[in-house]
């Protein structure tokens, strides 16, 4: 069953979601899985696997290089309406799997802040949700895929069958070579609805304080006002959700009709502006604390009603800085790193805090580990954004962190070398056609070919 694309088609210069850096590539997108290695066949500069381009810096772009699009191979190609387990194409999108499942009575397991991105990505960068406290991530519930290298291979990758490749290949960045399909195991639901709380804080210890308290809720996440200083430093609202229990229709999502228009001048976002918005945010709620039914698509996917929300930002586009800092520094760490962001006269109101649990990982190269996650959006003006990125990389390696490499486009090798040291170990499991812009920048290390 191939679903229709929900997108408009993929054009040259392909973007990443910051629309920063910008980079020509040769685009053959793929309609069938055995395309692949005649698609890549020849590519001087190499190849990548791309699905949706909502990765934020260059881990889905190659200067120079060829791109192979997927989204056009999107075939669901089993269902277990018992079990809830799925079996697709990897180009299928989140939102397709959802328009599926939902109306069946289920649910994705684990889902990012966006569902326009394809399964095939979310394996490749291993995304979290805001229930990573109590399943974990996005490989956490991938029983097994295929995997296509360059020269035409196959191989069925599981923890039990060819173990090493499937933790290579979960938060392996699409470097391994091609996830032609896989499976996933769905989670049921009875409604679309949320049961919502919406509950203000001031600080991080305040913040901490929430998560202790409601450590047994599915989802959380918290909203925070990273440019008031003062009485105000680190306010925000910690938001948390269930799934309903009282059954109600279910219903698929009707298709976004609201589109940014045009990119915004760069004067738009400024301090001024975005302190406005932050005061007025922390304050839409009447009540300090407050409880209702929400549907979830406003709770999972608030940015996705409005298509090219990035324009937002203008031609320049954004900067993303995500990090995990564990817990023996997450509190301090996340203090200094809010005060560096405050003095710097940048502002954010795209900030996101919420904890990672224990469960581990099954990627080699997973971003996730225990401690607090944090991810902001600036606007680039090049005099301070870089500079920032810089500083807060640094910081974030003092305190033992990690950044996250599908939302980078500032990490330095020393950087990313630090934050994961298996990269060599990973190294020997890239496929040799294969290379991305981010891969080149942080290791140094281009093709075989």
């Amino acid at each position: 069953m191939p679903f229709e694309q929900q997108t408009t088609p993929i054009k040259p210069p392909f973007e990443s979601w910051g629309r920063y850096p910008a980079y020509d590539a040769t685009l053959k997108p793929l309609h069938w899985q055995g395309d692949f290695p005649a698609a890549i066949a020849g590519a001087i500069s190499g190849a990548l696997p791309v699905g949706m381009g909502r990765s934020y810096g260059d881990v889905c772009l190659l200067k120079e290089g060829t791109l192979v699009p997927t989204i056009g191979m999107n075939r669901l190609l089993d269902f277990n309406a018992e079990t809830g387990l799925l079996t697709a194409e990897a180009g299928i999108t989140l939102a397709q799997i959802l328009d599926f499942a939902v109306p069946r009575g289920y649910f994705l397991p684990v889902t990012p802040g966006t569902k326009y991105v394809t399964l095939g990505g979310a394996i490749a960068n291993d995304v979290h949700g805001k229930n990573h406290d109590v399943t974990g991530s996005f490989g956490n519930h991938v029983p097994c895929f295929e995997l296509m290298r360059s020269d035409g291979t196959r191989m069925l990758c599981s923890q039990r069958e060819n173990p090493d490749w499937f933790a290579a290949t979960i938060g392996g960045m699409g470097l391994t070579g091609l996830i032609t399909w896989a499976q996933l195991r769905l989670q049921p639901i009875v409604s679309r609805m949320i049961d919502y709380q919406g509950i203000q804080f001031h600080g991080i210890d305040e913040f901490l304080d929430l998560k202790k308290q409601y450590e047994n809720v599915a989802y959380t996440v918290s909203w925070v006002d990273c440019v008031s200083t003062g009485k105000n430093f680190a306010r925000g609202i910690f938001m948390l959700g269930d799934h309903s229990k009282v059954p109600s229709e279910l219903k698929t999502t009707p298709k976004p009709k609201l589109v940014f228009p045009f990119n915004a001048p760069g004067f738009a976002l400024n301090r001024a502006s975005v302190s406005l918005f932050n005061t007025l945010f922390f304050h839409k709620q009447m009540k300090s604390h407050v409880k209702m039914l929400q549907d979830y698509e406003p709770f999972f996917y608030p940015l996705d009603k409005v298509l090219h929300w990035n324009r937002m930002y203008g031609k320049r586009g954004l900067l993303q800085f995500q990090y995990a800092i564990p817990w023996e520094h997450a509190k301090e760490g996340t203090e200094a790193i809010l005060k560096e962001i405050a003095k710097s006269g940048l502002a954010s109101f795209l900030a996101v805090l919420k904890t990672f649990g224990d469960i581990p990982s099954l990627g080699m190269m997973s971003f996730p580990q225990a401690g607090i996650m944090f991810a902001l959006d600036f606007p680039i003006k090049p005099n301070v954004s870089f500079p920032l990125m810089q500083r807060l990389g640094d910081m974030t390696l003092e305190f033992g962190g990690r950044l996250y490499p599908a939302k980078d486009a500032c990490m330095t090798a020393s950087q990313f070398q630090a934050f994961y040291p298996k990269w060599q170990q990973f190294s020997k499991y890239k496929d040799p056609a294969l290379t991305s812009s981010f891969w080149e920048r942080v290791t140094g290390e281009g093709t075989a070919q």
